[in-house]
């Protein structure tokens, strides 16, 4: 099974590796800095360099349980061979501000979220709520929870604990992976926001580009979106 670097330190932009095993669409490494595509976040892309030559990495994502690697022609390479990955960081850590700025809004809507996007300093949350709240409110609340500069934490629980608090579950649709006996969990600030999570963010809340908009749509009798739009 890959080690998946990136769950402890969301930071690393680039790492040696070793290619273990060839499929179809790609590779699978014996470590890994790449996130893969799930829980609304995008997998991560970038490249990586063997023998001196350069191949582009167009995605990430679990194929039958294995974290995958994609590229064009995965038949060129060698498995055991050593490699360089590196990550194309503008884009993840785009990723890693919306990501948290995503939790900093369930701190701030306290209702059950049905699904969820993330995107290139834009993304979005659904909520089972029956009337919409107040775009400017949100704004400023938003706004002020980033300049406050809250720190984000990892810690974890056991399957037991987590089943003794099921309000801790946000998500009505993706819930956390079970198997290993511990769910990662994410903090942010003393009491701001607890919640199970496999993505990636960023250390401060400060790190986050301002919310220049925000936007709410009604989808449903009790479904209401809310999208944020993060400054360039």
């Amino acid at each position: 099974m890959t080690i998946e670097l990136f769950r402890n330190d969301a930071y690393l932009k680039s790492y040696s590796s070793q290619i273990v095993k060839i499929m179809p669409d790609g590779f699978v490494l014996d470590k890994t800095i790449f996130y893969p595509e799930g829980g609304g976040q995008l997998g991560d892309t970038g490249t990586i360099i063997c023998d001196g030559k350069k191949i582009e990495i167009l995605g990430t994502r679990y194929i039958d349980n294995q974290l995958v690697h994609l590229i064009d022609k995965p038949n060129e390479l060698i498995i055991n061979q050593d490699i360089e990955i590196q990550l194309d960081w503008d884009k993840r850590y785009s990723h890693m501000q919306v990501h948290t700025c995503l939790h900093l809004l369930c701190s701030i809507v306290p209702a059950p979220v049905t699904g969820g996007s993330i995107g290139d300093q834009r993304g979005r949350l659904d909520f089972d709520l029956e009337t919409k709240p107040d775009k400017e409110e949100i704004l400023n609340k938003l706004n002020q929870l980033i300049n406050d500069d809250h720190s984000t934490h990892i810690s974890e629980i056991t399957d037991k604990e987590l089943d003794a608090n099921p309000d801790l579950v946000r998500t009505m649709s993706v819930k956390p992976p079970r198997g290993s006996g511990k769910i990662r969990m994410i903090s942010i600030g003393e009491s701001l926001d607890y919640q199970p999570c496999g993505g990636t963010h960023v250390n401060k809340t400060s790190e986050i580009s301002i919310v220049n908009s925000i936007k709410i749509e009604n989808k449903g009798k009790m479904n209401k979106r809310i999208i944020i739009n993060l400054s360039n």
